[in-house]
């Protein structure tokens, strides 16, 4: 899929696929630094992140294990319920591990804050976080963020693992959407 396929709904492109691209080889050059020597457990949070775990991944040069997440603090609407609940949780068991949190976007870091919080109950050596956006107007609470690709303005984005309403997901760049789209 690609900006053709659906210029008509999209406002303006913010990062292109080769600006996300050249970021994720410098966050994964200062990774491998960071973690040389030791082993790396990278953990996924579904579904959003798929496209930043797979690329990130792929350029590291050491090897390392994955597993997926997914958490929710939404009920029924697009309010958040307040409540953070588990929909999949790891198979791994992180005692002892080094973990690395891959995310797609920081919003509010309120849901972040307490999955990092419960990552750090299960007795891991480290808990990082890695992520391609945050959005610092947004955020709610405080969450150390160790790699972070773009800081970007409290837009609503899609594309690159974001979507609207399951859709564009599988665009390779981050855009805005047209508010026709969602109005």
């Amino acid at each position: 899929m690609d900006q053709s396929d659906v210029s008509g709904d999209l406002a303006d492109i913010l990062l292109t696929e080769d600006q996300l691209g050249t970021r994720l080889d410098e966050m994964a050059a200062q990774i491998d630094a960071d973690y040389a020597g030791k082993d790396l457990l990278l953990v996924g949070v579904l579904k959003g992140a798929v496209m930043v775990m797979a690329d990130l991944s792929r350029r590291l040069h050491h090897p390392v294990e994955m597993d997926w997440m997914a958490v929710s603090s939404y009920g029924s609407g697009t309010k958040s319920s307040g409540v953070v609940r588990i929909l999949k949780d790891l198979d791994s068991d992180l005692a002892g591990r080094n973990v690395l949190i891959a995310e797609d976007i920081i919003d509010s870091g309120l849901t972040l804050s307490w999955l990092v919080q419960n990552l750090r109950s299960r007795g891991p050596a480290s808990v990082e976080i890695a992520t391609m956006l945050r959005k610092p107007d947004a955020a709610k609470a405080d969450v150390d963020v160790k790699y972070v690709g773009f800081d970007i303005p409290n837009e609503f984005v899609v594309g690159y693992g974001l979507d609207y309403a399951e859709k564009y997901r599988n665009l390779p760049f981050i855009g805005t959407l047209a508010p026709h789209v969602y109005s």
